[in-house]
């Protein structure tokens, strides 16, 4: 089993490092030793999205995050003509009056309730994270896309900027390098 020891690494790092570890290995185990939630979380993201096999194991020593590569799991995420991720980066549609922005954000998302198509993921950075939060004016809208299957992150450094991190309604907290993955496997990335 291979061991990577990431406590006390910044985020993304100890994703960074496990998935450069996942890539460069037909099978096995790696057990990787991180300190905090955020990072278990992430971690436990990476493998999900690869379709691999994980456990977590808490002890005095950390956060043990085990994953699990066979050869008939070699690390393909699934390419998805449909895989459309949206990134928002304001709580405003467009630019000039904010409350006419609001408005139309707020039907722009209540639409992507309706549509047959739905994107894969909602990607949520910069001011766009106020909408995943308490107060929001669409939690209720992307409470129903959550369950229609789309995944909603937020951007964590910008949840941290905007002092909201403890007022997070949907979806998940997110990283830089995971949204940067998002947006590359992407069929078609569309940012408002």
């Amino acid at each position: 089993m291979k061991k990577i020891d990431c406590r006390g690494l910044a985020c993304p790092k100890p994703v960074i490092m496990t998935k450069k570890e996942l890539d460069s290995m037909v099978s096995g185990d790696i057990e990787v030793l991180v300190d905090n939630q955020g990072a278990k979380e992430n971690l436990s993201k990476l493998a999900q999205s690869y379709g691999l096999d994980y456990s977590i194991v808490e002890d005095l020593e950390g956060i043990h995050v085990i994953i699990k590569k066979t050869d008939s799991k070699k690390n393909n995420l699934v390419e998805d003509e449909k895989n459309i991720v949206v990134v928002i980066t304001s709580d405003c549609f467009g630019h000039g009056d904010d409350i006419l922005g609001r408005t139309l954000m707020k039907s722009y998302i209540y639409s992507l309730t309706e549509v047959q198509k739905k994107p894969k993921t909602l990607i949520f950075i910069n001011a766009g994270v106020k909408l995943t939060t308490e107060g929001s004016d669409v939690l209720e809208s992307l409470k129903v896309l959550e369950e229609q299957g789309v995944e909603i992150l937020s951007c964590g450094t910008c949840l941290n900027f905007y002092n909201l991190s403890d007022k997070l309604k949907i979806g998940s907290v997110s990283n830089m390098y995971t949204i940067v993955e998002k947006m590359h496997e992407a069929a078609n990335t569309i940012k408002i």
